[in-house]
């Protein structure tokens, strides 16, 4: 079952990213069972698609409820199994350990991390104590409040994804209409201080037996940063793959990436999204347990990169979904 849409604020991001895991699935030569969720969290069955660039799941006469055991869709009353589930889900109520937690329950395997780390890695305060404690560089933040950092600052929504709700403040009338617009999104809001003329750089992380780093991404915006505009409707953001770096930082950014993965206790898959500063030290700046998935996303371009392409990847990723099974286990032991 390949799950996507869902209540929050990303559900159009999900359904682009959906697509294209559906369709490497079936050219694979599997039986996917698409199940959109709508925006007022109703499940259904087969949604029609109708192409738009942000598309929403519409309710149809196929709605979808839940057998706990065995483990199966209820269609109008019809029971339809299934083996494993990959929740193409972005943003709270799917990314965050709540849907993960449903499918554990019901005894199925699911693609990526399970309840703990989806949530650490969604709660970006969360997240950046775990990283610091593990000894990986974070920049400067604060919960709730701008406290003593100075401006400029960045105002983020604590539990969001897809730069939703970012906004750059320069001075306190800025910094307050920031507030105002990152807590239409949650009421948890996280003040981090800007990292001025840094790249951006990120990388992904899958796991074949042990945790494995892929080549690096840089996002280079041309105006402003790299919010939601930029990434899916003004498109004056660059991906370029492989990022241009000397060997040495790249190893280094694939070797905080494996840590940041371990340090939230992730499975799967995650992309790491870095800060490299001019003088060549890196910041960890968020862990992703489900990165954007359309194939020309950054985290399935950086395993083209590295040597896996992109129907080899979401198989892959179903794979070592059903190799993990599920039930308590350590994130950190190698997978046979």
């Amino acid at each position: 079952m390949v799950l996507f849409g869902g209540r929050s604020s990303e559900h159009a991001i999900s359904y682009v990213s959906a697509r294209s895991v559906i369709g490497a699935l079936r050219e694979g030569g599997a039986t996917v069972l698409p199940v959109g969720i709508s925006v007022d969290g109703r499940w259904f069955l087969d949604p029609i698609d109708d192409g738009s660039p942000l598309p929403e799941v519409v309710p149809n006469d196929l709605p979808v409820d839940l057998r706990f055991s065995p483990a199966a869709l209820v269609v109008n009353g019809d029971p339809i199994e299934f083996d494993v589930v990959f929740p193409v889900l972005h943003g709270p109520w799917g990314e965050d350990g709540s849907v993960q937690g449903v499918f554990e329950t019901m005894g199925v395997p699911v693609v990526g991390s399970g309840v703990l780390a989806s949530a650490a890695a969604m709660d970006k305060p969360t997240m950046k104590m775990l990283l610091a404690q593990a000894g990986l560089p974070v920049g400067p933040w604060r919960l709730d409040e701008i406290a003593d950092l100075d401006y400029p600052v960045f105002v983020k929504p604590a539990r969001a994804g897809s730069s939703v709700g970012i906004t750059r403040a320069h001075d306190r009338n800025e910094y307050e209409a920031a507030v105002v617009e990152a807590r239409r999104h949650d009421p948890r809001i996280i003040v981090e201080a800007a990292v001025l003329g840094a790249r951006e750089i990120e990388c992904g992380v899958i796991v074949q037996q042990v945790p494995r780093a892929s080549r690096c991404g840089e996002i280079i915006v041309s105006d402003g940063f790299y919010d939601f505009d930029a990434k899916y409707v003004s498109q004056v953001a660059r991906l370029v793959v492989p990022a241009d770096l000397p060997d040495d930082v790249e190893a280094r950014v694939q070797e905080c990436a494996i840590g940041a993965f371990e340090a939230i206790g992730c499975e799967g898959l995650a992309r790491v999204d870095f800060f490299l500063l001019g003088d060549g030290s890196i910041l960890v700046n968020e862990v992703n347990t489900m990165p954007g998935f359309t194939d020309i996303s950054l985290f399935p371009r950086m395993w083209e990169a590295s040597g896996v392409d992109y129907p080899s990847l979401v198989t892959h990723l179903v794979r070592d979904a059903l190799a993990r099974g599920v039930g308590l286990r350590n994130p950190h032991q190698p997978l046979p």
